[in-house]
């Protein structure tokens, strides 16, 4: 209940202090160069196994597959301009705080998969599914440990770390992974 508290009352300010005003001009930009929709919305896998629509901000240009999805590292040709920015300092990933408000998400937790990678990983790491216990979160330590994965093997590396985050689940381990987060969206560590 307070992990739930707490996501509701930082999204909010979120959305209040910066996508308020970020959002409008993200959108306007990623029309202007693209000509394409402002936002991406994918099936991915939540708490229990349960689908939901992820939002995201559009980086890439047209209709990505839909029964073989790629890995990003297969699809970097369709990347924009503007997009590798958004990629660069995580902003692509912004839109998910709505999906924390709907509750389809948390703050931090395991990286959201979509089914298919789930079930690779799974067959590899079999204690994976334990992860499903919690919401999939915006940040996670893998994705600061390690940050984006491009292959299938780092796929595994990164989940590995949402396993340590399970066995050391408080919120000042969720307070410590979203300063460590603050820190990489100033950098600009993301890819």
């Amino acid at each position: 209940m307070l992990k739930r508290f707490f996501d509701i009352v930082f999204s909010i300010t979120v959305v209040l202090l910066c996508l308020t005003w970020l959002v409008p001009i993200i959108c306007l930009l990623i029309f202007i160069t693209t000509g394409e929709k402002p936002f991406f919305f994918q099936k991915r896998v939540g708490k229990k196994g349960v689908k939901f629509s992820i939002y995201k901000f559009r980086t890439m240009k047209g209709v990505p597959p839909v029964n073989d999805p790629l890995l990003s590292a297969e699809e970097t040709i369709r990347i924009t301009q503007l997009g590798k920015i958004l990629r660069k300092y995580r902003i692509d990933e912004f839109p998910q705080f709505f999906n924390v408000l709907k509750g389809d998400m948390s703050i931090v937790g395991p990286r959201p998969e979509r089914q298919q990678f789930l079930d690779n990983i799974m067959k590899e790491i079999p204690n994976y599914k334990e992860l499903q216990c919690l919401k999939p979160g915006i940040t996670s330590l893998g994705q600061i440990r390690f940050g984006y994965a491009d292959t299938f093997a780092q796929m595994k590396i990164r989940a590995r770390y949402d396993l340590v985050y399970l066995d050391n689940l408080s919120l000042w381990t969720d307070i410590k992974i979203i300063l460590l987060t603050i820190l990489v969206v100033i950098k600009g560590k993301g890819k």
